[in-house]
């Protein structure tokens, strides 16, 4: 495994609604907005975006997890004070954000896992979605129910919710706002692993430490490749021959290769 020294806590970049911590080489984002159950606000998606960008960009960090402040939420919607007064155009101008922000954690290099604790409803679910894996405590609940209000989802609720769960169960929560537990989230298939709010954190660690053991290269490749099946007008078999072929210009697949022979552990450098 690669040598970690942990970044201090004050070399964390600092936000007004999001706590940040890095341990071990995983970086934990808190949306911090407890009072208003952590609803996302402007300010909140752009301090997510740069949170990430930071992340992508630190050679420390290896895994990132997002989650929310307290028991009751991990983001329980969109800050509906911000919808007020809006004109179509604003209303688009928001959504080109959300993406922007949420696309952001979905093709980053580094896994980063939703530990979500809470309610997880609109921009909320649209926020778990768009990381690569999602654990949920016993109390989680999601659901896309922005048709109550007159909007519908747009941080890419209607189209993430059909790669997660399918178009049938989809259309069915956008179209009636329905809420669904953590229990049926996981046998829908939209979260990986249901456990006690005391166990999320340490079981999303658990599965970062075991990725943490593999080529960093390798872990960036994978992902890459996948995201490319669901993007219009490209050629995921062909993304998949060039994220392969690369891995063998890093050192890591000469490592990982001699180990295997030698029937001993890779130790991985990332590069």
């Amino acid at each position: 495994m690669i040598a970690e020294t942990p970044i201090k806590k004050q070399e964390v970049m600092t936000f007004k609604d999001l706590l940040t911590k890095i341990e071990n080489g995983i970086l934990t984002i808190t949306i911090n907005r407890p009072a208003k159950l952590n609803a996302l606000n402007k300010i909140m998606v752009l301090e997510i975006g740069q949170a990430i960008k930071w992340a992508v960009e630190n050679p420390e960090v290896r895994g990132i997890i997002i989650t929310g402040a307290g028991k009751e939420s991990f983001v329980s919607g969109a800050d509906i004070t911000e919808f007020i007064g809006k004109t179509p155009e604003e209303g688009m101008s928001m959504a080109r954000l959300g993406q922007a922000t949420f696309k952001s954690i979905e093709n980053s290099p580094k896994p980063v896992i939703a530990a979500v604790n809470g309610y997880a409803l609109g921009g909320g679910c649209e926020l778990a979605m768009s990381c690569h894996l999602r654990v949920a405590s016993e109390n989680a609940t999601f659901g896309q129910p922005e048709v109550n209000i007159g909007v519908i989802a747009g941080y890419g609720g209607t189209q993430n919710l059909i790669q997660c769960i399918g178009k049938t169960k989809a259309m069915e929560l956008h179209l009636t706002g329905d809420i669904i537990s953590a229990e049926q989230a996981l046998k829908f298939g939209l979260v990986n692993y249901v456990t006690t709010q005391e166990q999320l954190i340490p079981k999303c660690v658990a599965i970062l430490e075991k990725i943490k053991t593999k080529s960093p290269k390798a872990v960036g490749g994978a992902i890459a490749a996948m995201n490319a099946f669901f993007k219009h007008g490209v050629d995921g078999f062909q993304v998949e021959v060039n994220e392969f072929g690369k891995c063998f210009s890093y050192e890591d697949v000469k490592e990982g290769t001699s180990a295997f022979i030698e029937k001993r552990k890779p130790n991985f450098s990332g590069k």
